[in-house]
């Protein structure tokens, strides 16, 4: 796909003479690639600027480690740079990684839901860089999912009780920003004193997306293309219980299901609620990895028709009532262990941003996903773009 649009990357690399005597540091993966399908830190060595390491968030620098699962510190095959994994012994760098370093850049992408971790990757150099005095430029790129404020679903993140690294302070669950705007609200609401530059992308508006704007670059193994991006606000809920939600699939997060399930009891009853923008069809298939490894299970693939209408959580929401409804003894509550929660309790809760999220949903209560003013008011005086 060609696109006009330009990534922060693209924008830093016409300026090394000014940075020509920092030694840099960079967070990134080998999704983050420039305009012309680069990866960013072969550009920055290209371009003459000295980067001297790197870090990874989950998923590795190749960010094709498993989901949840820990990724050492490794050497870049690439680069042969040093590459300090952020997902790993520690979530944040220590004073002794910050050595030597006189920058700090983070260029790496995101999809636009509260619980993809990568944003709270960034969150917590931001606050390494605050403790250790040192300079943070985020070089920004566009939501793929695209940022139009009305788009913006909740719930807010309850924080006392369900922050964690799938979401640790109060946004909304689908956030319609970027990055680097979030990181000016993050810099002025909870570390002012931290020394934030945010190199914008040219030639993006709020309403691009992936879909038809730019390219779509796969950001993790399960995230490999834009309709599962769009999907994965909703769809991800579903690791919360006992229900694939197609990892071990060529299809993870467009489709779910468990032995336990009919598919077209299923389809018919997600088709009976008339959710807008997408396309529902029953399916069998069987796992190679993850919930019910090598069982057959029966469910739906949704299939995002107009993304302008889809309100991915409140489908989400809408697809555990359901479940829930259809098969009350089935159901349960999943331990989805991982890295930053080894006991893997609370799933549901930490996703959704709310506390006895379960009960809620069975008990059929409301769950406002409508925080749009709440939103558009916090973060108006940080958006860079139109």
């Amino acid at each position: 796909m060609e696109s006009d649009v330009l990534n922060g990357i693209d924008v830093f690399l016409h300026h090394p003479e000014v940075y020509r005597n920092k030694r840099l540091a960079l967070v990134t993966n080998n999704a983050a690639v420039t305009s012309t399908g680069k990866l960013n830190r072969l550009a920055l060595l290209e371009a003459g600027f000295n980067v001297v390491c790197l870090f990874s968030p989950e998923h590795g620098i190749n960010r094709t480690g498993a989901d949840g699962v820990a990724q050492d510190n490794d050497s870049d095959k690439l680069t042969k740079l040093p590459v300090t994994s952020l997902y790993g012994s520690r979530l944040k760098p220590s004073h002794q990684d910050l050595e030597g370093i006189d920058l700090m850049l983070i260029d790496i992408p995101d999809i636009g839901c509260r619980f993809y971790t990568y944003l709270w990757t960034m969150t917590y150099v931001m606050e390494a860089c605050a403790d250790n005095k040192l300079p943070l430029i985020v070089l920004d790129r566009p939501n793929p999912i695209g940022a139009l404020l009305e788009k913006v679903e909740g719930p807010m993140l309850d924080e006392k009780y369900c922050s964690s690294f799938v979401g640790r302070w109060a946004i909304p669950l689908t956030h319609s920003c970027t990055l680097g705007e979030l990181a000016l609200y993050f810099a002025a609401t909870r570390m002012p004193a931290l020394d934030l530059t945010v190199v914008p992308a040219e030639n993006y508006s709020r309403e691009h997306t992936a879909l038809h704007n730019f390219p779509f670059i796969p950001t993790s193994p399960a995230m490999k293309d834009v309709q599962t991006a769009l999907l994965y606000p909703g769809m991800g809920l579903l690791e919360g219980i006992n229900v694939n939600e197609g990892r071990g699939t060529e299809q993870p997060l467009r489709i779910c299901g468990a032995p336990f399930i009919s598919g077209k009891q299923l389809q018919d009853a997600i088709a009976a609620l008339n959710i807008s923008g997408i396309e529902i069809e029953s399916i069998t298939y069987v796992p190679v990895d993850g919930l019910y490894k090598s069982e057959q299970c029966e469910g739906i693939r949704l299939t995002v028709i107009d993304p302008l209408v889809l309100q991915p959580v409140a489908l989400g929401i809408s697809l555990l009532r359901t479940l829930i409804r259809l098969y009350p003894r089935d159901i349960q509550m999943r331990l989805y262990k991982t890295a930053a929660n080894p006991g893997g309790a609370g799933h549901l809760d930490k996703l959704l941003g709310l506390y006895g999220s379960v009960n809620l949903i069975k008990n059929n209560a409301e769950i406002s996903t409508n925080v749009k003013n709440t939103w558009t008011e916090a973060i108006a005086p940080y958006l860079l773009y139109s």
